[in-house]
């Protein structure tokens, strides 16, 4: 009769994994690993084209920055500040989408008036 080894079965040996730290090796966080792709900022850019019989029929260009707002503004990249719908700073339209439609309304009937008039 066999006896297990003190400390009972432990199956086959287990191969390291490469997201297994060892002793002296510190875990980066969730937070850390942010922290530095704020602060260095990653592009991811790609390109999707679909052809048929080597006529393009499609393309979309897709680009991707993931930055802190500091290293965007480092970049030149404040888009977000001009945006009225995104900054309450950006400078509004000097006409409301009211004021827009009462002055095209005006026109219109401007226009259809002057198509009545005989001409002399």
């Amino acid at each position: 009769m066999t006896h297990p080894a003190a400390g009972g079965l432990t199956g086959p040996p287990r191969l390291p994994s490469p997201y297994d730290h060892g002793p002296g090796t510190q875990s980066a966080n969730l937070a850390d690993i942010l922290e530095r792709v704020l602060d260095k900022g990653v592009v991811i850019a790609g390109d999707i084209r679909i052809n048929l019989l080597d006529i393009e029929l499609l393309t979309i260009k897709l680009r991707l920055l993931v930055a802190s707002v500091d290293k965007a503004k480092e970049m030149g990249i404040d888009w977000w500040e001009h945006d009225p719908s995104l900054s309450s700073r950006a400078a509004r339209p000097e006409r409301s989408l009211a004021d827009e439609n009462e002055r095209l309304r005006a026109e219109i009937a401007a226009l259809k008036a002057a198509d009545r008039r005989p001409e002399p």
